[in-house]
């Protein structure tokens, strides 16, 4: 919540304007949400595209030993549970309603 206070010189009140956090990528991630997986041929295509691990963390190493870590950089990305969700549910519907082995997908 912010709070703005605008002070005007010819009047002796205060205007004061308070604006709830504005999220513009709510609706992304409320639509990510709320998609359904109906058809195993999207639910094996998310499970594909969709990395288990962060596909950036690294190890770096120099002459056997190791000298910097990458850490994984998905965290960063704004719709990172959604997507995560989002192939946990098609490896869910593979399971449950198809009755697939899902295990090449872990």
């Amino acid at each position: 919540m912010l709070n703005f206070t605008r002070n005007n010189p010819y009047q002796n009140d205060c205007i004061n304007f308070q604006l709830n956090s504005l999220d513009l990528l709510q609706p992304i991630r409320h639509w990510l949400d709320r998609i359904e997986i109906t058809s195993p041929k999207i639910a094996h295509f998310l499970c594909r595209v969709i990395p288990v691990q962060c596909p950036f963390e690294r190890d770096i190493y120099l002459f056997g030993q190791k000298v910097a870590h990458i850490p994984p950089l998905c965290k960063l990305n704004p719709f990172y549970e959604q997507v995560s969700s989002l192939r946990f549910r098609a490896l869910c519907y593979l399971a449950d309603e198809c009755g697939e082995d899902v295990r090449c997908y872990c």
